[in-house]
């Protein structure tokens, strides 16, 4: 292991103890005080500190070793561990792991966050004076932030203030309705005042109609601002909070402030991959512009212009800030391609590889004699073995990238924990089949749309204690991770026994926007999938956390990137499931290949029920009659637009994913086949039906299918038939039985 991997090694293990550490403060939490657990956390906060110490990694050391002593004085008695301390040493762990950051992003010279640091160990030397000031000394040398600096264009971190002499430009277009709403302009004008010097003010009069025409109560007048401060652009912003909805607001920097904002994104020491996350992190942009250019950017007809584009055009970010954050991001991109990925392997599982190899290599080796002696019914005994062994060798390297989804679930406790105390509400978290396997692939691109579902079940679901008890239930608010294997497939379940999603609203809120007719009749569950439509929400009011319509759709976007499905279940007044349904990798699958007009397509073998010969090719209409079962389904062929075949014999593959079923119709079946799954190009990135491609024996391309894409094209061809758009009356579907 070179020094590179070293390091890498250490982040990782520094990691996972900070990990530990976390879940045994919020079991002390919520268990009361365990010695065990208090003696792990001080062990955690130990080999850290050691670990670094290999390194060099002074300012990792001397932070470290100031929690480790606080540790060690409250397992030996000599200090209490109350609520306070708890959370500080929380917020003391979330630094630590940004020190761990900058050190695998090699930037460990540069402080993370220097008033931060201050912060934590102001804290801390409350509790534990002499310590602090003997071990943090050191850091303070080379992390603390001097007044010279301070007022010469140092920007912070995580603060994103830039500090600057020149002149903000700020343009103020109050709309007409302002004074009805009980906002006066001229208010915020002057405290804007407050946060620095108004230079100049231009009154724009060009609004103002001919006296006719002029209503007292409205507005029509604009203005233009050069305004001298050192604060973020931020607090400009917020300044003018109470009237951000009933206004245009343009805030642009300085222009020694533009160059200090390039600056901090070329030394973020996280390197945030997300364009707009860098923007706000830097100061250059507020989180409510972002939110404003990303509802326009999700509503734009596809594909949407890039967001370094809008923030342009909308004068938002002035285009070398830009440039900028998109250089950092490709620098972070083409590091982590260049980084290795480790995982934990058992040693079982490593153990049980190897002897399918060794017996791999003793099957090879009487496949060669028996080639050799020419006896052919030993050969086909051989060659039938060695095809076993090959699948239990795929199986098993299969498994060693296969990992417990609690990797994922683990960072909810300390999640709901902080958005309970932001939100008042008492929530409390049970987390059942962590222990439920899946590729490690999709463990790290299951984070996102988690954090999304959980965050709006806890904002919008969930009711507070006082309303809860009203309605008869209890004060404590209930959310509940879930996963389990069901059909060849893991399910991922986020539920909450809050007031559950409102049909009603939900559908006039739909009708509001025009993604459904007034008059078309519509299922409860094609009801809440309007959920998932790019900038929809319900909120009357838009929180910190959610309602801004941004993040269910990129949930449904992310989880349909995996080959997945996400279904919601809900009961008004009692609560709701966010359902998602993954396959359990997205490498080797068993595959069912099927033939259309000579054409080779793969469905995946573990959602294939049963296959019906339908005999010669005859017409059918909606629904297929299968012993009883009214069953929707599609042709290939018409599907992929492929010529017909004249008077051949046709075949129902049934299918199902989850509840749902369906049927397609093919020409010939092939067999069962081991598909090892290779990604399409970007031409294929609008055709949702086809999930990837494989390789056949002959060294053709086959396409692999979609079974939930299939299943949900059956589905809505029905509904449309059965609710044409055109105001005809309904079709009476005709069912074509077999028995």
């Amino acid at each position: 292991m070179n020094l590179d991997q070293a390091r890498g090694a250490l982040v990782q293990e520094g990691r996972e103890l900070l990990a530990a550490m976390e879940e045994a403060l919020l079991e002390i939490e919520n268990d009361g005080y365990n010695s065990e657990r208090v003696n792990a956390i001080f062990r955690a906060a130990h080999t850290i500190k050691g670990s670094a110490g290999l390194f060099g990694l002074e300012s990792l050391i001397n932070f470290t070793h100031v929690v480790e002593s606080l540790l060690d004085e409250v397992r030996n008695g000599e200090q209490t561990l109350d609520g306070a301390m708890l959370s500080l040493l929380l917020t003391c762990g979330d630094y630590i792991g940004s020190l761990l950051t900058a050190v695998e992003e090699r930037s460990e010279a540069n402080e993370p966050n220097p008033a931060l640091r201050t912060h934590l160990l102001n804290q801390l030397n409350d509790y534990l004076q002499p310590a602090v000031e003997a071990a943090a000394a050191p850091a303070a040398e080379s992390t603390a932030v001097s007044p010279v600096q301070a007022t010469t264009g140092r920007v912070d971190v995580l603060e994103g203030e830039a500090v600057s002499s020149d002149l903000w430009h700020i343009s103020l277009r109050p709309n007409a309705d302002v004074l009805r709403n009980g906002m006066d302009p001229l208010s915020f004008l002057r405290y804007l005042s407050k946060l620095g010097r108004i230079v100049y003010l231009h009154t724009l009069t060009d609004g103002v109609p001919a006296a006719a025409s002029f209503d007292a109560e409205s507005s029509y007048l604009g203005y233009e601002l050069e305004f001298e401060s050192n604060a973020s652009k931020q607090e400009i912003e917020d300044a003018f909070e109470f009237i951000r909805e009933d206004c245009q607001l343009l805030i642009l920097p300085p222009h020694s402030a533009i160059e200090a904002y390039i600056k901090l994104i070329a030394s973020l020491p996280e390197g945030p991959g997300r364009l707009g996350e860098m923007l706000v992190r830097s100061g250059a942009l507020t989180t409510h512009e972002l939110q404003r250019v990303l509802e326009r950017q999700s509503s734009a007809r596809q594909p949407a212009p890039p967001l370094g584009t809008l923030l342009v055009e909308e004068q938002l970010v002035a285009p070398p800030v830009v440039s900028a954050a998109l250089h950092k991001q490709k620098q972070v991109e083409d590091k982590r391609n260049q980084e290795q990925v480790f995982i934990k392997v058992e040693v079982g599982k490593l153990d049980q590889l190897i002897n399918l190899v060794g017996e791999l290599v003793i099957a090879g080796a009487a496949a060669s004699l028996s080639l050799r002696q020419g006896d052919t019914a030993a050969m086909a005994e051989a060659n039938e073995g060695v095809a076993t062994l090959v699948e239990h060798i795929r199986d098993a390297s299969l498994s060693l990238r296969m990992v417990a989804i609690g990797e994922v679930f683990q960072r909810f406790p300390r999640v709901v924990r902080d958005i309970s105390k932001e939100l008042g509400k008492d929530i409390e978290l049970l987390i059942t089949g962590a222990d439920t396997e899946l590729d490690k692939s999709m463990v790290e691109k299951l984070a996102d749309p988690l954090m999304h579902i959980v965050r709006n079940a806890m904002d919008h679901g969930i009711e507070p204690s006082d309303v809860r008890q009203a309605h008869g239930k209890t004060a404590r608010g209930l959310l509940r991770l879930n996963a389990y294997h069901e059909s060849g497939s893991i399910v991922i379940e986020v539920s909450d026994d809050g007031r559950g999603l409102d049909r009603e609203r939900i559908l006039a809120k739909a009708i509001e926007k025009g993604l459904v007719q007034a008059d078309q009749q519509l299922s409860d569950q094609e009801v809440y999938r309007l959920i998932f439509e790019p900038g929809f929400s319900t909120a009357a009011q838009v929180t910190n956390l959610s309602g801004r319509g941004v993040g269910m759709d990129v949930v449904r976007r992310n989880i349909e990137q995996l080959r997945g499905e996400v279904e919601v279940l809900s009961e008004f007044g009692l609560g709701s499931t966010v359902r998602i349904r993954l396959p359990l990798t997205l490498a080797i699958i068993d595959g069912f290949q099927v033939k259309v007009a000579g054409e080779v397509f793969v469905l995946p073998l573990d959602q294939v029920i049963e296959c019906v010969d339908l005999g010669p090719q005859q017409e059918l209409n909606e629904l297929f009659n299968l012993r009883g079962e009214a069953l929707p389904y599609v042709r290939l062929r018409e599907l992929f637009g492929l010529e017909a075949a004249a008077g051949g014999r046709a075949s129902l593959v049934v299918l199902q994913f989850g509840p749902e079923r369906a049927g397609v119709v093919v020409d010939e079946l092939v067999g069962e086949f081991q598909a090892v799954i290779k990604p399409l190009g970007q031409v294929f990135a609008r055709n949702k039906v086809l999930s990837g491609s494989t390789i056949l024996g002959d060294g053709s391309v086959a396409l692999i299918l979609d079974v939930p894409q299939l299943i949900q094209r059956a589905s809505n061809a029905l509904a449309s038939a059965r609710n044409p758009n055109n105001g005809q009356p309904k079709a009476t579907p005709t069912v074509v039985s077999t028995y």
